[in-house]
């Protein structure tokens, strides 16, 4: 069997087909699989490590910014879930229920947790009694189910993986500041490690958080045109805390209901990183957010396992000393070109090659993932080219999304040119909008679009609204999504 030729011909072109070759890529890359229940997904070693990395780093920054870590109970009583109205009937069509434990049926519904802010204020009503308490800056690690219709790996699943963070605060202020301060955190680190410029702003009212006052996101545009919600922000103000008695004594002795916060992002962000950067080949991973960073193969010819794998073994060990992510691959039982076509499909950044010919050169050859590039690079100067070359394609990697944005970014006036961008080109739509929730609706009935963020006040080139033709207050990025 000629394994190189299955290895690439088994996945779809990404020109022709993009949504069947996401879904050939996972399965051929070994990110997840489906499981014998519809809509949960099994996440595997090479996606989980992806994800490890996501979460490794979002984990740094979260500390940095004060946060600590903590867990809270799977299960939420339903009398809990129904303290919060607007909450409760916004996640009421997900919700997973427990009905019978240990063979017996329960007094009270259980759900399995949709979000953690009922179970989570209800601790807080206990831990808050004084000013001197706050803010409390806690985050989670953990799993969520939302029964969903339609599912899809990483991007929508009835299981999935997330950290969730609820604060805490004494003032108003605090609490704004919080909410924008995480954005800003989840814009850093979609575009500084995923390579994925995001726009941030407001979600109109009709999609905001259940229970939330407002709700901020990162938005990002994928390469077949819809837009991915990647991350959200939400200012609760006192809703939460009116409804489970989060109070305490403020510094003037009265006793005030607290100001809280909570935003969160999923192994979703996988799935972005697998559409936005990939081609025809296969996956291509930004080097900060790789598992391997770098694969030495060396070329198996002759007794290569005495003249080339021992120098190959040092130069790997070198790397990782030098904090690379490197991979050996000894394996004999595949040719050199089978291996070639396998870590391109895998998304590894850069190939190190080494043969007889390098041996007596000194030197080695360097692919880059991204144009199949070579360079030979002596082994002294080894590490200080690659770690350059990594951060080249890290860079490039993100100035090709940016201009593939821009390229599909569209300014219209009226919502006959917005229906038409829609289902021609699809992209991001930049049109004025007058604020009212029924001017909303036509682009939704009409183009199955929606309002993706507030992107700001009205400006002077879109002054009415794309509705209805009454004065613009607001300019919005309108997209399909998923």
């Amino acid at each position: 069997m000629n394994h190189e030729r299955d290895f690439v011909t088994a996945i779809t072109k990404k020109s022709e087909d993009a949504s069947r070759w996401y879904i050939d890529v996972i399965k051929r890359a070994e990110l997840a699989d489906y499981s014998s229940m519809k809509g949960m997904m099994v996440i595997r070693p090479y996606g989980y490590e992806i994800w490890e990395l996501i979460q490794g780093q979002l984990d740094r920054m979260f500390k940095e910014t004060g946060h600590r870590n903590a867990y809270f109970p799977l299960f939420i009583p339903e009398s809990f879930l129904q303290k919060e109205a607007e909450h409760v009937e916004g996640f009421a069509p997900e919700v997973a229920w427990v009905t019978i434990g240990g063979g017996e049926p329960l007094e009270e519904r259980w759900a399995v947790r949709p979000t953690s802010e009922a179970i989570i204020c209800s601790m807080y009503a206990k831990w808050v009694k004084s000013w001197r308490d706050l803010p409390l800056l806690y985050n989670q690690w953990a799993n969520v189910v939302r029964w969903e219709k339609v599912t899809r790996p990483f991007l929508r699943t009835t299981e999935f993986l997330w950290q969730e963070g609820h604060t805490v605060h004494a003032t108003e202020q605090e609490a704004e500041e919080e909410t924008l301060r995480m954005l800003d955190v989840y814009r850093r680190f979609a575009e500084e490690y995923m390579a994925i410029p995001v726009l941030a702003g407001q979600k109109s009212e009709s999609e905001k958080f259940a229970g939330a006052v407002r709700t901020y996101a990162i938005e990002a545009l994928m390469p077949d045109g819809k837009a991915l919600q990647a991350g959200t922000s939400h200012f609760l103000g006192q809703n939460f805390a009116k409804a489970f008695g989060v109070r305490f004594e403020s510094q003037a002795q009265t006793l005030e209901y607290a100001w809280q916060t909570s935003w969160g992002v999923s192994t979703r962000l996988v799935g972005a990183l697998i559409m936005t950067h990939g081609d025809d080949s296969g996956l291509i991973l930004p080097p900060r957010l790789a598992p391997i960073q770098t694969v030495i193969v060396p070329i198996s010819a002759g007794n290569w396992q005495e003249t080339i794998l021992p120098k190959a073994v040092e130069l790997r060990d070198q790397l990782r000393a030098a904090g690379i992510r490197v991979h050996l691959d000894d394996d004999d039982t595949n040719t050199p070109g089978w291996k070639y076509a396998e870590y391109e499909m895998r998304g590894v950044p850069v190939r190190l090659e080494i043969g007889p010919k390098d041996i007596q050169k000194g030197s080695v050859v360097l692919v880059n993932r991204l144009n199949r590039q070579k360079t030979f690079v002596p082994w002294g100067e080894l590490v200080p080219r690659l770690t350059a070359l990594l951060e080249e394609i890290q860079a490039e990697l993100f100035a090709r999304a940016v201009k593939a944005r821009a390229e599909n970014t569209t300014q219209v006036g009226t919502l006959d040119e917005l229906v038409a961008v829609l289902e021609e080109k699809r992209g991001l739509v930049r049109t004025g909008w007058c604020g009212r929730p029924e001017c909303e609706k036509p682009a939704k009935e009409r183009a199955a679009a929606t309002i993706r963020i507030i992107q700001g006040p009205a400006c002077p080139e879109l002054p009415k609204c794309h509705c209805c033709g009454g004065e613009s207050r607001r300019t919005v990025l309108i997209a399909k999504s998923y």
